[in-house]
């Protein structure tokens, strides 16, 4: 969707250095080539360089008349999510992202779009439902360039029920309706953990955290003023890159210049994180955020070597003594590529069940709910192979030797940061006594344990999940 309001405005703050915005096909052919989707995967300095290395969602894409910049871009679920943010400043020279507001406006209403579609991505018939009601939905949810509403699941795709602007000139446009009931307040804290192991003295290990932080605030009021704390234990690990809410009233610099792109810059803030907001009618993410914690909650160490017909694999894993021991799930899965049905298998587990998945192609170590006193569990065994049909998994980067474990687990009522929230420290300016309730989990993503005994891609850290 275009809007000539926005490219208007970014006309008039640019002046002769503007950089058109090209036809949608153009633009999606330069996006794709910026993302490296296209079949022409040859070498382009300026995309390709090493002293590039992507450390956000946010791009350069250069187009026949320059370089359009910043635009937001992600990829999930085999669809992309893009969007070009106004920069209410002159770009050149190009200001910090910190200080553009308009990009986690952006990014709000990308993953508002994301949450409305994503459900139905395995139906395609839905799915393109979906996608074909996003421009009446967007015309309620971001009428002329800017954000109003980005909970887009929690609009009607009818014209018929299009609410009006509120009559009350306090309440912002962004809170659509008013509530009639018990005050009540409703947080959750979820943190997901990235986490690359190689298990090798020349290559180094890679994690990090990346927390979003839910409300569902049911208040009284045209425009009730609500103050939310995000507090850290003394041993905590600070809050960095953090992303607010567009209702998000007032908050204080040095919590939005915490960067992990510089892990030399001493300006690390560890709180309290004070957050006062006007909330939306509807559940909405209140602030996003990643943060550099010193230790994976997993250590694991996986050896895979290949002796004649069989291979001889050995996994080790061990639970750090500052983890919460209390999983609601916690399994380790073996996949084996570009080989056949898995013929024969002799295992011993220390702890927990291995299972064989229907395919044949894959092993599932269920640890369960909790690691053992000794918090350590290991897994050896030999596989040995059948002829290879087309229906088993196959990939370009795991051939030979070069394999993974990847690790699935979810914590409830824990947070690799220490993160949490305070109860009483939410304050509400309404009438009536509100019923706080506050939730957080710690849940894995991406997270790989690479076999030791063999080579293994070096992947770089990413700002946005």
């Amino acid at each position: 969707r275009r809007y000539p309001t926005v490219e208007t405005r970014a006309e008039a703050f640019n002046g002769s250095t503007h950089v058109a915005i090209p036809s949608d096909n153009d633009f999606l052919k330069a996006l794709l080539f910026e993302l490296r989707l296209t079949d022409d995967q040859s070498f382009v300095e300026h995309r390709d360089t090493c002293t590039r290395i992507d450390h956000s969602s946010v791009r350069s894409v250069r187009v026949e008349g320059g370089d359009l910049w910043p635009v937001v871009a992600f990829q999930k679920s085999g669809l992309i999510y893009a969007c070009l943010p106004l920069v209410e400043e002159t770009l050149e020279p190009r200001p910090p992202l910190l200080t553009i507001s308009g990009l986690s406006q952006g990014l709000a209403l990308l993953f508002g779009i994301l949450d409305y579609i994503s459900p139905s991505r395995k139906n395609e018939a839905e799915m393109s439902a979906k996608i074909g009601q996003l421009r009446n939905l967007l015309i309620q949810a971001c009428p002329l360039g800017t954000p109003l509403n980005t909970n887009i699941s929690s609009l009607n795709s009818s014209f018929d029920d299009i609410q009006v602007i509120p009559t009350d000139e306090k309440q912002p446009v962004w809170r659509s309706n008013t509530y009639k009931g018990k005050p009540q307040v409703n947080v959750s804290i979820t943190e997901k953990v990235k986490c690359m192991q190689y298990d090798k003295r020349d290559v180094v290990d890679m994690w990090q955290v990346y927390g979003v932080v839910n409300c569902k605030c049911d208040i009284e009021g045209a425009a009730p003023n609500v103050t939310l704390t995000l507090n850290l234990p003394t041993n905590g690990s600070p809050l960095q890159d953090i992303l607010v809410h567009h209702c998000v009233t007032s908050v204080d610099p040095a919590m939005l210049m915490s960067s992990s792109v510089d892990p030399l810059d001493d300006s690390v803030y560890s709180g309290p994180y004070k957050f006062p907001f006007i909330p939306p009618s509807d559940s909405f993410n209140l602030c996003y955020y990643t943060s550099q914690v010193p230790v994976p909650p997993i250590l694991g160490c996986y050896q895979l070597i290949e002796e004649g017909s069989q291979l001889k694999l050995t996994v080790n894993l061990k639970l750090h003594e500052s983890i919460k021991n209390s999983f609601e799930y916690c399994e380790a899965r073996i996949p084996f590529f570009n080989r056949g049905p898995i013929a024969h298998l002799e295992y011993k587990v220390s702890y927990g069940q291995l299972d064989l998945s229907r395919e044949k192609s894959l092993l599932v170590w269920i640890i369960g709910q909790k690691f053992p006193k000794s918090s350590e569990v290991s897994l050896t065994g030999t596989v040995t192979f059948g002829a290879a049909g087309e229906e088993h998994p196959t990939d370009y980067v795991c051939t030979g030797n070069t394999a993974y474990v990847k690790m699935y687990f979810r914590i409830p009522d824990f947070t690799l940061t220490g993160c949490y929230v305070d109860q009483h420290s939410v304050q509400i300016f309404a009438p009536g006594k509100p019923k706080i309730t506050a939730s957080r989990e710690l849940i894995s993503s991406d997270y790989y344990i690479w076999n030791s005994e063999a080579s293994a891609p070096i992947m770089y850290k990413s700002l946005y999940y």
